[in-house]
């Protein structure tokens, strides 16, 4: 029998203590770019909330939080807050399931107006983006492009992904893969529509069908791992996921403030040579940097979701290693980092 699950509590999930590398005091519910705009914008610009809060429910079946509104109003906009904590401010949500998961209108249409994100939603701002991600390829047809095409239509709606191509697993042909890949990519540019990424082992196959397909100037993000990330395609953005092993996206930020210093940029200007989006991937990636201990758990526990509120840890991660990379000719905070990844999340998603 292997070793018992040690329990977590469902305070250490909330973060009761807020993040130790933030400082500023945020308050008001106000989204990034509004007037009065609180100082540590978290904005999760590639989470599953559906299925976060399915996680949150399975794990904590007796939890207080029953509705996917009580979980967002309890996780990420509690009325009490210490001021290190933050609030998340922006939510972009990624459906990529074939066939269509059903719940995306009914969690769309319940954000449509300023006056149900302000009580609903506690405040934060609600988007998504829907697509095929390349382990459901398989399953793509006519009729999924047909709800796909549809649901972009909606005002919530920011950009199409999660699209991709995933050699790793290879859950579906690589074939079908690719195909279904440019089908998609040819209904976002036709709707220009933001595209969100997701590649792993399938570098330079990525690359060519973008070259390919997609105009120079279209907007994209991209998630997993960044060889080709310096072309010329200026509007190519990684997303950045923080979990233990993420060797690639340590060395993505560093060949950025490596590739700007080669370049005579001011590693401080404006935009930010760091041209990156901050993720949790949530439910599925437990930032590594976050210390059990400092939550009152024992040396060895493990967090059993992730969920947005975790965005600050993620935006420390990347402060230290863009600043060990610039060698002293600049540095950053996390604080620094969620202000920049909100810039571009703005640019990328007009949020």
């Amino acid at each position: 029998m292997g070793k018992k699950k040690l329990p977590v509590p469902e305070s250490a999930m909330l973060l009761e203590n807020g993040c130790p590398h933030l400082s500023s005091t945020q308050t008001g519910p106000d989204s990034v770019g509004s007037e009065g705009a609180p100082p540590n914008p978290i904005i999760d610009t590639h989470t599953h909330l559906v299925s976060t809060f399915g996680a949150y429910r399975s794990k904590y079946p007796d939890g207080k939080f029953l509705t996917i509104h009580d979980f967002v109003r309890g996780y990420y906009r509690p009325e009490a807050r210490v001021s290190n904590s933050g609030f998340v401010t922006d939510l972009v949500d990624v459906y990529c399931e074939a066939p269509v998961m059903k719940q995306w209108k009914e969690v769309a249409d319940s954000a449509l107006t300023e006056e149900q994100r302000a009580g609903d939603w506690g405040g934060v701002q609600y988007h998504f983006v829907i697509g095929v991600h390349p382990h459901e390829a398989r399953h793509y047809n006519d009729e999924v492009e047909k709800e796909i095409t549809e649901a972009t239509s909606h005002p919530r709606c920011v950009g199409m992904g999660e699209m991709g191509l995933d050699y790793h697993y290879d859950n579906s042909p690589r074939e079908v893969q690719r195909e279904v890949l440019k089908r998609q990519l040819a209904v976002a540019v036709g709707l220009n529509k933001p595209l969100t990424i997701h590649t792993r082992e399938a570098d330079d196959d990525i690359l060519q069908i973008l070259k390919e397909n997609v105009p120079k100037d279209h907007r994209a993000s991209l998630s997993g791992p960044y060889n080709f990330l310096f072309t010329d395609r200026t509007n190519l953005s990684p997303g950045v996921v923080t979990f233990a092993t993420n060797l690639n996206t340590r060395q993505a930020i560093s060949d950025m403030i490596l590739s700007a210093i080669s370049a005579g940029v001011p590693l401080t200007s404006s935009p930010s040579p760091l041209r990156i989006l901050l993720e949790t991937d949530a439910p599925y990636m437990v930032p590594g940097n976050i210390s059990v201990q400092s939550l009152g758990l024992k040396l060895g526990v493990r967090l059993p979701f992730s969920h947005s509120g975790m965005i600050p840890w993620t935006a420390h991660f990347v402060a230290e290693v863009a600043t060990e990379a610039a060698g002293g000719a600049a540095s950053w905070t996390a604080e620094d980092i969620l202000q920049i990844a909100a810039e571009n999340a703005r640019r990328m998603y007009g949020l």
